[in-house]
């Protein structure tokens, strides 16, 4: 079987037609040493690199096909100021890219000095499902790092004696950026996704990673700031076109304005991923600089990407020099990222570039609202159990929407309940623990009204709800409590009345469908950064033994586990897990999940 398509991802990327500022080209040479720690079969499948009936097994020729295209390190300028020399036959014919973008770890607030640090982009593939990006992680110390930004020097690849200087990537830190953005996709939530992980015997690996389009926010705010006009347009028209490509964006119809309908989309993007995070307790650090998502509010650079088990609204990345925004503040920066595309697309249209105070009442932010209330809407819905057509007769039906708003700001309200130790310091920043888990509740309340009957008294409810992060104190039974308790479960009770009625079925018969689909939603081995990386761990240490096919077996009923929404289960196959040892890691991974369900 031949794998001849890997030859033409060979740095070659239509990026570099908008304009010769937006990258910096490297020239590159192979890494030796490396093996094939992960590959995706499926994504590579899709994207039409393997046929479709590639068994999974890393066969000779596909293990030399990933080695060949992506086990690459650039020629910096560290390498070439001290003279370094390297083997013709190991440097490749064609440069790769480091793209610019904002960054708010420089002290540039315009992108002069900023983009990828440790990253370059493979090229691209056009496949049969439309055009796929592909960039490496851990390639190499570029001039656009944060260090030889801050210290004004180049730095060898390798270094650790400065932060962000060595360009290399952990083997563990992208084993968790692979499960976790697997487990994203298969869930629904927009994710670049891993394609490959090569690993190194020194703990340092490449990790690959694909998407429709890999430009970020940044990628084009960069040009704004600057007030490059000209190549900002092109940016956005580069960007329009692919989305079309790849059948992402509908032909605009006759006399519509292209940059009126990609504002649009912005606003829906974005109002829709933070709302998504928050609902899912996502924790994915949005800033002004737009650098850690995606054009689409995909999840991008999981480096410091974090799902809760609880609602920790107070935890806060620590980024060496500066502390991230909070889960709780993510709708502020999506919102304030939509009015600086608004600012973008207002300059596109009118060729001057107005303040971006003056876009703070802008049509699009009100879009952005909309979209993000509907999408919070939905999200508990779905917790709730209720199937697509239930959900569409709360959507069309404006009572029974006024009480699924109620029952969210219940919801809410015990879900801000944080513990009186207060704030303190974790290994990555800081936190204040969340105490109540409101899946719990809404995963036991459709099999308690059946059995019953009858509403559960404000005590059980409490002890239902309440984790492990809890003091007596922290979970005591106050009035107020006991009136959330009864309120939560009076809205409940009536919205399940209400679409009951309309879909002219019994309560009971509603309850027994919502039982089924919300223990799954509300499974009570939910994965949490925490597990991820003790999941990843695992894989890691026991790499050697098991070889790849188990590591990647394991990698991929592990992700399964994690597949949450009813829907998303249906009409997939899964294969018997075959290694002994395989079985058994996989059981201790589980173990951690169901350990760490509740931390960060």
């Amino acid at each position: 079987m031949g794998y001849r398509r890997f030859d033409t991802i060979d740095g070659h990327h239509p990026w570099r037609n908008v304009s010769a500022d937006v990258y910096v080209d490297y020239a590159v040479r192979s890494r030796h040493g490396g093996r094939v720690f992960y590959f995706n079969f499926d994504l590579a499948r899709e994207m039409g690199l393997i046929a479709r009936r590639h068994p999974r097994r890393l066969t000779p020729g596909l293990s030399q096909a990933i080695l060949d295209a992506f086990s690459l390190v650039i020629i910096n300028e560290y390498d070439m100021q001290h003279g370094r020399r390297f083997p013709k036959r190991d440097v490749r014919p064609h440069k790769y890219m480091a793209t610019r973008y904002l960054q708010c770890q420089h002290r540039s607030r315009t992108g002069r000095t900023s983009g990828d640090g440790r990253s370059i982009w493979n090229g691209f593939f056009k496949g049969p499902n439309g055009v796929w990006d592909i960039s490496s992680c851990g390639t190499g110390a570029t001039c656009l790092s944060p260090a030889t930004a801050r210290f004004g020097t180049y730095f060898k690849t390798g270094n650790l004696a400065r932060p962000y200087a060595g360009g290399q990537a952990d083997l563990l830190d992208s084993v968790c950026a692979a499960l976790m953005s697997d487990i994203f996709h298969r869930n629904g939530i927009a994710t670049e996704r891993t394609l490959a992980i090569i690993a190194f015997d020194d703990g340092t690996c490449i990790a690959v990673r694909a998407a429709g389009n890999l430009l970020r926010p940044a990628h084009l705010f960069r040009l704004l700031k600057m007030g490059r006009l000209d190549e900002l347009r092109a940016a956005v028209n580069y960007y329009i076109a692919r989305q079309r490509a790849n059948g992402d964006w509908p032909a605009p119809r006759r006399g519509q304005d292209r940059y009126r309908v990609f504002l649009e989309r912005m606003a829906t993007h974005f109002a829709r991923a933070a709302a998504v995070f928050e609902s899912e307790y996502i924790f994915c650090w949005m800033d002004w600089d737009g650098d850690n998502l995606l054009m689409d509010g995909a999840v991008l650079d999981y480096g410091s990407v974090r799902q809760f088990g609880l609602y920790h609204h107070e935890y806060r990345y620590n980024d060496i020099e500066r502390l991230s925004t909070t889960i709780a503040e993510q709708r502020g920066k999506a919102r304030y990222i939509v009015q600086t595309f608004a600012q973008l697309a207002d300059y596109l249209v009118t060729g001057r570039k107005q303040s971006l105070k003056s876009f703070r009442h802008h049509a699009a932010l009100k879009a952005f609202d909309r979209v993000f209330e509907a999408t919070k809407d939905n999200a508990l819905i779905h917790k709730l159990g209720y199937d697509r057509r239930q959900a569409g007769l709360i959507q069309g039906e404006p009572a029974l929407r006024r009480d699924l708003r109620r029952l969210r700001t219940v919801l809410h309200a015990f879900e801000r309940v944080k513990s009186t130790r207060g704030l303190y310091r974790t290994q990555d920043g800081i936190t204040a623990d969340a105490i109540f888990c409101v899946r719990d509740i809404l995963r036991e309340l459709p099999g308690h009204f059946l059995d019953t009957q009858t509403d559960m008294d404000a005590g059980q409810f409490l002890a239902v709800t309440k984790t492990d992060y809890a003091t007596d104190e922290d979970a005591r039974l106050t009035p107020a409590r006991r009136d959330k308790a009864r309120k939560f479960q009076r809205l409940y009770r009536r919205l399940l009345t209400g679409v009951a009625r309309r879909q002219g079925a019994s309560t009971d018969s509603v309850l027994r469908g919502m039982k089924e689909r919300s223990d799954l939603v509300n499974r009570y081995e939910r994965v949490t950064g925490d597990a991820v990386i003790y999941a990843a761990d695992r894989l890691v240490r026991e790499a050697w033994p098991l070889g790849f096919d188990a590591v990647n077996a394991v990698f991929r009923h592990f992700v399964a586990q994690q597949v949450l929404d009813p829907d998303a289960r249906k009409g997939r196959r899964h294969h018997p897990l075959n290694s002994r040892k395989g079985r058994q890691v996989l059981r201790t991974m589980l173990r951690d999940v169901r350990t760490l369900r509740a931390g960060l």
